[in-house]
Order: C-alpha cells, then sequence, then structure tokens
C-alpha cells in the first residue's frame, strides 16, 4: 500500500533537508574548524596534575653534571628502563630513546672487540645518593652514562686497558662524534664510565642515534663490523679521543 503525503509535509522536509545541507557545507568550508574547540578546563587541570605526580614521583630535583634530569626510580613512570643490549647477555637501565640507542652501541663494541661482557657486566642507573654529585658518575642517576665491569676497572687507576683496547675505545667514541665521553680521560680516572657529554637540548645526540639506528640495517656498518686500526687515519682519527 503506498502512503500519499501531503504537500504541507513535503515542504517541510525539503526545507529541512536544505537546511541541514547548508550547515553541514559551511562546517566544511571553514578551515580550523575543528581547531576552534578548547578542551574544557578540567582536563587540562587534570594533565597538569598528572604532569606534577610524574614529576614528583619520578624526578629527583637536580641534574646529573651533563644537565640531564637525575631520576629516582626507574621501571616506573619514568624515563629510565631496563632495556637488553642487542646481540648481547646484557640488560642496563637506561633513559630511553636517543641516549639508549648511543649506549648500546658503546656497549655493542666494547662486546665484539674488546672483550665479551656476560649478565651483570654493566651497570646503568644508579640512586642519586649513591652517587658523587660533582663528578661524570652523577651522569649515571640520570640515566645517561654506563659502567663496564667496574670491579674490573676501579676509579682512580688508570692502565686497566692495554694499549690496542684504548685504541679501540677512541675509535668507538670517534664513531659517537663527540656525544660519548670516556672517564679513563678525566683527570680523577674512571676507566669503566661511558657517559652522554651533551645536553638534553644538543640536537647532535639525535643526529648520531639516527646515524647508529641507519648503521644497524646497512651490511657493513655498525657495531659487529671490526675496526681496522692498522690503517694509519683510522688509527690518527681514534687518537682524537683517547
Amino acid at each position: 500500500m503506498t502512503t500519499r503525503m501531503s504537500r504541507r509535509t513535503l515542504l517541510f522536509r525539503g526545507t529541512a533537508v536544505a537546511v541541514g545541507a547548508g550547515l553541514g557545507s559551511q562546517a566544511m568550508v571553514r578551515p580550523g574548524y575543528a581547531q576552534d574547540v578548547k578542551p574544557p578546563k578540567d582536563a587540562v587541570r587534570a594533565a597538569v596534575q598528572r604532569a606534577r605526580k610524574r614529576r614528583d614521583h619520578a624526578l629527583a630535583g637536580r641534574r646529573s653534571l651533563n644537565g640531564w634530569e637525575m631520576e629516582k626510580v626507574t621501571d616506573n613512570r619514568g624515563s629510565i628502563y631496563t632495556r637488553p643490549v642487542p646481540g648481547t647477555a646484557v640488560d642496563i637501565r637506561v633513559r630511553m630513546g636517543e641516549v639508549e640507542t648511543v649506549l648500546s652501541y658503546v656497549i655493542r663494541r666494547f662486546h665484539y672487540e674488546i672483550d665479551e661482557l656476560r649478565r651483570g657486566d654493566v651497570v646503568g642507573w644508579q640512586a642519586p645518593d649513591e652517587v658523587h654529585q660533582r663528578r661524570a658518575e652523577s651522569n649515571l642517576a640520570s640515566g645517561t652514562a654506563v659502567r663496564i665491569r667496574p670491579g674490573h676497572y676501579p676509579p682512580g687507576l688508570r692502565g686497566g686497558f692495554f694499549p690496542p683496547q684504548e685504541l679501540l675505545i677512541g675509535d668507538i667514541l670517534a664513531d659517537c662524534e663527540g656525544v660519548v665521553a670516556w672517564g679513563g680521560d678525566d683527570r680523577t680516572p674512571d676507566e669503566a664510565l661511558f657517559f652522554i657529554d651533551v645536553g638534553p637540548d644538543d640536537k647532535k645526540l639525535g643526529e648520531v642515534a639516527e646515524k647508529l639506528r641507519a648503521w644497524d640495517v646497512t651490511p657493513g656498518k655498525g657495531a659487529g663490523q671490526e675496526a681496522d686500526m692498522s690503517v694509519p687515519a683510522q688509527r690518527r682519527r681514534a687518537r682524537r679521543y683517547v
């Protein structure tokens, strides 16, 4: 059975469709329409409170020698987590992201070219109260440093590495283009210590991390490709850093 509609009903529906289409077209042609909508004040206030809780929970309220924020906890809503170092049996507590990429590269090259590392051979993050605040070891508390075999290379002593091994350390640092430093070069030596030597806003760290990530997927590049230190230019390059 066919339902007959009155002329008034047809006119009403046609007007409604036209109005709806007009409103829709206005919304479409207004650039940034969605951006005009601001989040409720309560949502902004809640986000700020969450950020403050995270800061109070994780951050120690002071910076390590290289300018990064020290953290009081790991694996718990901060920036420092326990991470595996690819190709090794080593786990480290380290600041995630670019810092992790660069320090993992240092550890991997040490493992492949200087001496094989076993579980527990590398120490990462340490609590702020456990490190000397005015020395490079303070960088451990910000997750931006590691100690490789600290029992073999105690602070204050030099000569823990043979000359060819020191040269390899210099070659590793050269690959890192100055964003990593070695504690063995300090006035008070700490030959186990390797640390990020630029601040959190330094663009060089990101550039080096990107390069190292690219090397990981490029045949003949990256950690695991032994450096030929018999090449004079390679030795000169390495000696600039040790």
